[in-house]
């Protein structure tokens, strides 16, 4: 807790009187959409004392403070990954600063691969359910009372009122959104082609190596949650190419037009 309260206190300083109600983490490729943020205010992971730094290539590491749609927005510019070698406390430290701040709803992004066989490479995908197969749980340990209860409920932990509503909004605006259940694995390797034939006879429809620690917090925090995927690429066994990290972020690049758009919606909604 005091790591959560020193970093929320340096924060208040920089932000003054800003109070969102709308939170995003933004995933691999993705964080260009805090750029369209009005009046933003920046604080850079490496500024505030004692917080875990993002070290992977399309996570810039930054709080972005500003307008949307309307609303008081924090926009997280990359995010911290449990395969960097951080705990999932340390993982969803942003989340917790966010709950502090005001945040009520939670918009989480990522890019995955995709599982699903009707599912194209640039597809979006409205997350309705995940399954954690990481290993881990950012709730282990002492329960954060102020935060939350020791046994959250999670049967609603993707808002249905809300996915519903941004389903609808894209369907009228023409934008094509899939849905899907999303796997969280450890990472850092990608899966093999039988873990991927594993995945699909549970019904995954896209894996990652993020979102389910910040959704699982979220939930302790009482926020509520919004998820999208991005699919780069189709999953090791589906796809006959070689997986890497570069196609993901030339993928994400591709999608953020349709992205931005999708993200603008939910804010709107939320």
């Amino acid at each position: 807790m005091n790591d959560i309260q020193t970093a929320y206190d340096y924060i208040l300083g920089k932000i003054g009187n800003i109070r969102p109600t709308v939170g995003a983490i933004l995933g691999s490729g993705l964080g260009d959409f805090a750029d369209s943020l009005s009046n933003p205010v920046i604080v850079e992971f490496s500024e505030i004392p004692g917080f875990p730094q993002s070290t992977v290539e399309g996570h810039q590491g930054q709080f972005v403070f500003g307008e949307k749609e309307g609303k008081q927005v924090v926009a997280l510019k990359g995010r911290l990954h449990f395969y960097e070698g951080y705990d999932m406390q340390r993982v969803t430290l942003p989340v917790r600063i966010m709950s502090l701040l005001g945040v009520k709803t939670l918009i989480v992004t990522n890019a995955a691969g995709g599982l699903n066989p009707s599912f194209a490479v640039g597809d979006l995908m409205l997350i309705r359910d995940h399954i954690n197969y990481s290993g881990d749980n950012p709730l282990k340990g002492q329960n954060l009372d102020q935060f939350g209860p020791r046994f959250p409920d999670c049967t609603n932990i993707y808002t249905n009122a809300l996915a519903d509503k941004l389903l609808a909004q894209t369907n009228e605006n023409g934008l094509k959104l899939q849905q899907g259940t999303y796997l969280m694995v450890s990472g850092p390797s990608y899966e093999t082609p039988a873990e991927i034939k594993m995945f699909s006879q549970w019904g995954a429809d896209a894996v990652g190596m993020s979102t389910v620690p910040e959704t699982i917090v979220a939930a302790h925090c009482g926020i509520d949650v919004i998820g999208i995927s991005c699919i780069t690429n189709l999953a090791a066994g589906i796809s006959p190419e070689n997986l890497s990290h570069a196609e993901v972020i030339e993928i994400a690049a591709k999608a953020k037009p349709n992205f931005i758009k999708v993200l603008d919606l939910a804010i709107a909604g939320a």
